[in-house]
């Protein structure tokens, strides 16, 4: 043992390209990083984040692979809407179908499920999914500030042009 070496402080890093790697392939395909780090042969949120911190290489994959995952939550979006709603039967007081209609707790259910994708692929990928909105200008129609300092120039010489004849 050398007195010049440095030895790390702590326990070794858990983590590998392989579990970074299935991380990340499980974030782009929608699963949530807690709904992952839940599984037994996988590590908690904590060391997940301290990875990110750590090694830049994981950090640009996890943030492409979140942007990948607003892409699933697009997806599953439209297949939320394209479910076939649940249909409920309406009954007399005899117990005989009288009417047949939408369920509304399924429909609201669903609306919700829909929102919270949204919102989420909105937050991950702004540029795509997040609202457009423009407050002064953008890249076709820039704000252009002008300043005319002729305004300035007749005042003064309106200042002046009335001293002069007082």
């Amino acid at each position: 043992w050398n007195m010049t070496e440095k030895k790390k402080a702590g326990r070794p890093s858990s983590y590998t390209v392989e579990r970074g790697d299935e991380i990340c392939l499980r974030l782009s395909g929608g699963e949530s990083l807690r709904s992952i780090c839940r599984l037994d042969h996988m590590p908690d949120i904590q060391t997940v984040y301290a990875w990110m911190f750590k090694d830049p290489i994981f950090l640009t994959q996890y943030t492409r692979a979140r942007e990948e995952q607003a892409d699933t939550l697009a997806d599953e979006i439209i297949a939320i809407a394209d479910e076939q709603p649940e249909v409920v039967e309406v009954k007399d007081k005899d117990g005989n179908v009288i009417d047949h209609r939408l369920d509304s707790a399924f429909l609201a259910w669903q609306k919700n499920r829909i929102e919270a994708r949204k919102w989420t692929a909105m937050k991950l990928k702004p540029k795509k999914y997040g609202e457009k909105l423009t407050h002064a200008g953008d890249d076709v129609n820039p704000v252009i500030v002008e300043t005319n300092l002729n305004v300035f120039g007749e005042l003064l010489k309106n200042i002046k042009l009335r001293r002069q004849s007082e």
